[in-house]
């Protein structure tokens, strides 16, 4: 009797550790990124300063939303791209427009092995990537 007691305790202990786990295992991540000049994204301009960056991961697809203090910003979706290495810290990349305007495209999450970029046509058609970081 004593031994199924404790074999039950057991098997809850259990049950309990890996439903925290996995509740931890969220798609959900948070990042800050400092943004050093004017970008725009999805047609709003951001000025210079601290935005929080959330987004909710599905597979290669990411639902990406940029926050001002409590004020979302934009929200795009965006392609994950895995990276052999992990982004020393967060930080952002941007396109020069034709008018000499940057636009925001890829966002580095500091410590993960992945990038977020806009999905074509999500952000607005770019050329060449230049990086920023905060």
């Amino acid at each position: 009797m004593k031994l199924m007691r404790i074999s039950i305790a057991l098997c809850g202990a259990v049950l309990l550790y890996s439903a925290s786990a996995f509740a931890n295992d969220s798609n959900k991540t948070t990042s800050t990124i400092t943004i050093t000049e004017k970008v725009s994204i999805v047609g709003k301009t951001l000025a210079p300063g601290e935005y929080k960056v959330q987004w909710e991961r599905n597979g290669s697809t990411a639902q990406v939303t940029v926050l001002h203090g409590k004020d979302t910003v934009a929200t795009f979706p965006a392609h994950v791209t895995e990276q052999p290495g992990q982004n020393p810290s967060d930080a952002y990349g941007t396109t020069k427009r034709p008018d000499g305007s940057l636009a925001l495209t890829t966002i580095f999450p500091g410590g993960r092995r992945y990038v977020l970029q806009g999905e074509p046509g999500a952000l607005s058609t770019q050329q060449a990537a230049t990086p920023g970081s905060n």
